[in-house]
């Protein structure tokens, strides 16, 4: 699949970070059981690649992504473990290239007009705008849309519940990124049927 079909497939990404193995499963089950199949694991965990194997053999009607991919080396090591798409905070040429050999695609994360600039120039048009609040929000995702009619967005950090309808109402959103679909208590506690309940209302969060 290519990014811009990942993207349109849900109106909310979960971003997670999944501390114990044993919840990876069960996580993804309930994310999906709620309407969100597309999911992104952050590599900030001894286990988040292991995590990811996990989900795409139990899970296989979720779309399993990598998060946080910082260095070239991250992209062969996610590759192995199954991922279906990438996410990098910001985008460097040893980042694009990697992603050029990369067997999934690459959501690039960007916070300024001459990073957005660069990451067109390497060829891509679907974008992450990380941190979201911090580069601006609303405000900066519309400044944005005029001069890069062509470019889409999926604004990820800081956006919660009650920002999110804000973003997606905007044209060139086409989906958001949030953690507090699976927030760390509910994790801790194993709640799985809260954060299913938490994942349909965020899916019932379509676009208008």
């Amino acid at each position: 699949m290519k990014i811009a079909d990942i993207v349109a497939l849900a109106p909310v990404i979960p971003v997670l970070t999944v501390e114990e193995l044993g919840h990876a499963v069960p996580l993804a089950r309930a994310l999906s059981a709620g309407g969100l199949r597309v999911l992104e694991i952050t590599l900030r965990t001894p286990v988040a690649l292991a995590a990811i194997e996990a989900m795409r053999k139990a899970v296989p009607e979720a779309i399993v992504g990598v998060g946080t991919l910082t260095r070239a080396v991250d992209f062969a090591a996610a590759d192995r473990a199954g991922a279906q798409f990438g996410v990098t905070p910001g985008l460097t040429p040893e980042l694009a290239s990697a992603a050029r050999g990369a067997r999934f695609p690459l959501l690039p994360g960007v916070m300024t007009p001459t990073e957005l600039i660069a990451a067109r120039t390497a060829g891509f048009t679907v974008l992450k705008l990380f941190p979201a609040q911090q580069a601006g929000g609303i405000g900066m995702l519309q400044a944005l849309g005029a001069p890069f009619p062509d470019v889409i967005f999926c604004p990820t950090g800081g956006i919660t519940r009650a920002s999110a309808p804000d973003f997606l109402a905007l044209p060139n959103v086409a989906c958001v990124g949030g953690s507090w679909v699976a927030p760390r208590a509910m994790l801790a506690a194993a709640d799985w049927a809260g954060i299913e309940a938490l994942a349909r209302d965020a899916a019932a969060l379509r676009k208008t």
